[in-house]
C-alpha cells in the first residue's frame, strides 16, 4: 500500500480567520514551525468579510489616549450582560491578556491597529463604556502582500460597492454626505477614482480596511515568521497516539497528506453556519435547518467542530443563544441568492420595522443581535420569521435601503430585481409586500406624530449612545428619528440570519479543547467559532467575535510554545524578523 505522503511541524493550525492566524503568527514568533491549513482556495475566513472590530478593553491605544479603566469596570459589564453564563476564567483571560496581545502585535508583526475610542458598548447596564474598549485593523495596501494578496479573499460583494469597501467612521460618512458636503464630495471623487485606477491595473482594490485589512495584516505577519500557508487543504481526520494530538490527516490539492505536529493543532474553521443539520438540532425556530441565512462564507460547515468531537470534544450547546443573529435580506445574483446583513441603516432618521400585522416591535436601532432575538420572540410559533424595513423617497436616496444604494445609484435596478419593494402610498406598498395595509398606516401615523419631536415613546429609538453613534449626527433633535412621510415608499424584507455561531467546543482559558469531564484534550485548540462563544450566546458590544478570537488565539500560541507570557522588547515597532525566544 503507498504510503501518503508525510509534512512535519511543530502546530498545525486548521482555518484562516483572525483566531487562526492569531495563534499561527504567535506560536512562530516563538520560534515554532508552523502550517496554516485552509480548505478554500482564499485565506481569511469569515473574518475577511467582517468589519474588523475587536473588543479589547483596557487596550494600549485607549490607554494613550488618556482612558484608563480599572478591570473591574468591564468584568462589571460582562457579569451584568452575561449573567448565568458568565466564566470568570475566560473573562480574566480576556481583560487581562487581550490588551497584552495588542501590544504583542503592534511591536512585533505588520499589525497596525486604529482605536474605537468613540465606539460605545451596545447595552447602558452596569459597567458600560461609551468607549476606548475597541480596535480595528489600520488600513492596509495590498500591494504589501506581494503574491499573497491574490490568495486573500475579497470583501463580500453585497456588502461593497462594485467591489470597495467603506471603513466605518468617517470614511462611510462621507459618503453618505457625499450630495450635501463639498468637502465629501471631493473626498468620494478621489476614493472612486483611486479605486477605479487600482481595479483596472490589479483587478481589486489595493485600499483594503476593516476586517479585509485585518487577514492582509496577519498573513504578512505570518509570512514574515515563515509560516507555511497551505490553501486547498482539507482536514479529514485527527492523528493522536495514547497521550496527545498529533496532528491531523490533510487532503492537499487533492492528495492527503499526513502532517506530523509535535505540539498540537489549532481548531480554526470558523464554526457551523452552513451546517444545515448541526443548524436544525441547535437553532430552536428553524426545525428543518433551512429558514436561516448567513452571509458567512458558505465553506464554514462545522469541519473543526466535527473533528473535535471525533477524539471526545464536547460540544457545548447550552449558551443563551446559538448564534450572532443579525437580520439579512435575499439579493438576487447569478448563481443564488446572496445574505446581506443590515448592520447600520436601520439606526438611520427615517426608518422602522414591522411585522406582517404592520406593527413595530424593536427599538430599529438596536443591535442586529438584539433586533433578531425581538422578532423571534414576537413571531407566532409556526409562522414564517420575518420582518419587513420601511422607509420613504428621501430616505432611500440619502441613505440606501440594504443593498440598494442612495444617490446616485438609480433605485430602479433594484425595484426591478425584485429586492425592493415600492408603492405610490403606503397602502399600495403594503400589498406588494403581504403587509395589513390599515395596520402599517396606523402605525406610520402613529410613529410620524412623535418622530418630529424627536421622542419615540413607544421603543426609545436613539436613547442610548450606540443608537445615537449609529444615527445621523446631523439631524436633530434625534439622530434616529425622522417622519416617513414623501412617497413613493420602499420596504425590504428582512429574514432570521447571523454572522457566525456561538455554539462550539468546549474550551478552557488556553483554549485547549475540553472532554465532558472538563478534562483537556492533550494537543488540541480551539479557537473563534469553532470554540462556544466565552459570551455564553449574549452580545454585550461590537467586537465580541474576533477580539477573544485574537485573544485566544494569541494565548493558544503561547500554551503551544510552553510559554506563560510572551517576552516584549523595547525598539522600532515595525520590526518583523527573527526570533523572540
Amino acid at each position: 500500500m503507498k504510503r501518503e505522503p508525510i509534512l512535519e511541524c511543530d502546530v498545525l493550525v486548521l482555518g484562516s480567520g483572525a483566531g487562526g492566524l492569531s495563534a499561527a503568527v504567535t506560536a512562530a514568533a516563538q520560534g515554532l514551525r508552523v502550517i496554516v491549513a485552509e480548505k478554500e482556495d482564499v485565506f481569511g475566513g469569515t473574518t475577511a468579510w467582517s468589519g474588523g472590530w475587536m473588543w479589547i478593553p483596557r487596550n494600549p491605544l485607549a490607554t494613550r489616549a488618556g482612558i484608563r479603566e480599572d478591570i473591574d469596570a468591564p468584568r462589571t459589564y460582562l457579569k451584568s450582560e452575561l449573567g448565568g453564563q458568565f466564566d470568570a476564567d475566560k473573562a480574566t483571560a480576556l481583560l487581562e491578556r487581550g490588551p497584552e496581545m495588542i501590544e504583542f502585535f503592534e511591536r512585533h508583526t505588520a499589525m497596525r491597529f486604529i482605536d474605537g475610542n468613540r465606539v460605545p458598548d451596545f447595552h447602558t447596564t452596569p459597567g458600560a463604556a461609551t468607549g476606548g474598549r475597541s480596535v480595528c485593523a489600520m488600513p492596509f495596501d495590498g500591494k504589501e502582500l506581494g503574491p499573497l494578496l491574490h490568495k486573500l479573499r475579497e470583501p463580500l460583494s453585497v456588502m461593497t460597492i462594485k467591489g470597495m469597501a467603506l471603513a466605518s467612521g468617517q470614511d462611510l460618512a462621507h459618503f453618505y454626505r457625499a450630495t450635501r458636503s463639498v468637502k465629501s464630495a471631493l473626498y468620494v471623487t478621489r476614493r472612486l477614482t483611486a479605486f477605479a485606477w487600482q481595479k483596472l491595473r490589479h483587478g481589486r482594490s489595493m485600499h483594503l480596511v476593516n476586517g479585509n485589512a485585518l487577514v492582509a495584516r496577519l498573513l504578512k505577519s505570518a509570512a514574515d515568521r515563515n509560516v507555511d500557508l497551505r490553501t486547498r487543504a482539507k482536514a479529514i481526520g485527527l492523528l493522536r497516539d495514547d497521550a496527545r494530538v498529533t496532528g491531523a490527516r490533510v487532503e492537499i490539492d487533492g492528495v492527503v497528506h499526513e502532517v506530523r505536529a509535535s505540539r498540537g493543532v489549532v481548531l480554526a474553521c470558523g464554526g457551523f453556519p452552513h451546517d444545515v443539520a448541526r443548524r436544525a438540532s441547535t437553532f430552536a425556530y428553524t426545525p428543518s435547518g433551512k429558514e436561516h441565512w448567513s452571509p458567512a462564507p458558505r465553506s464554514n460547515t462545522g469541519d473543526g467542530i466535527r473533528l473535535g468531537e471525533s477524539i471526545g470534544g464536547h460540544f457545548n450547546d447550552s449558551l443563551d443563544a446559538p448564534a450572532a443573529w443579525a437580520p439579512v435580506s435575499l439579493v438576487p445574483q447569478r448563481g443564488g441568492d446572496v445574505a446581506f446583513a443590515h448592520l447600520i441603516e436601520r439606526a438611520k432618521p427615517g426608518v422602522i420595522a414591522v411585522t406582517r400585522a404592520g406593527q413595530r416591535f424593536v427599538n430599529e436601532a438596536s443591535s442586529y443581535h438584539d433586533f433578531i432575538s425581538a422578532l423571534l420572540g414576537t413571531t407566532p410559533r409556526g409562522e414564517e420569521v420575518c420582518a419587513w424595513l420601511i422607509c420613504d423617497h428621501r430616505f432611500q436616496r440619502r441613505y440606501g435601503l440594504g443593498f440598494s444604494k442612495p444617490v446616485p445609484f438609480p433605485v430602479s435596478s433594484y425595484v426591478n430585481s425584485g429586492y425592493l419593494k415600492r408603492g405610490a402610498t403606503l397602502a399600495e406598498l403594503a400589498k406588494v409586500c403581504g403587509i395589513d395595509a390599515q395596520g402599517l398606516e396606523n402605525t406610520i401615523s402613529a410613529y410620524n406624530t412623535y418622530a418630529k419631536d424627536g421622542f419615540d415613546p413607544q421603543f426609545h429609538k436613539g436613547s442610548t449612545p450606540y443608537n445615537r453613534v449609529q444615527g445621523d449626527a446631523t439631524h436633530g433633535p434625534n439622530p434616529c428619528l425622522a417622519p416617513i412621510e414623501s412617497g413613493p415608499f420602499y420596504a425590504v424584507k428582512l429574514l432570521p440570519g447571523s454572522l457566525g455561531t456561538f455554539a462550539g467546543l468546549a474550551t478552557d482559558a488556553n483554549a485547549r479543547v475540553l472532554d465532558r469531564n472538563d478534562h483537556a484534550i492533550a494537543g488540541l485548540y480551539a479557537v473563534g467559532n469553532d470554540s462556544a462563544s466565552m459570551m455564553g450566546g449574549c452580545y454585550p458590544s461590537g467586537g465580541i467575535t474576533l477580539g477573544p478570537a485574537m485573544t485566544f488565539g494569541y494565548l493558544a500560541g503561547l500554551s503551544l510554545a510552553g510559554a506563560a507570557h510572551l517576552p516584549t522588547r523595547t525598539g522600532s515597532s515595525s520590526s518583523h524578523q527573527g526570533s523572540m525566544q
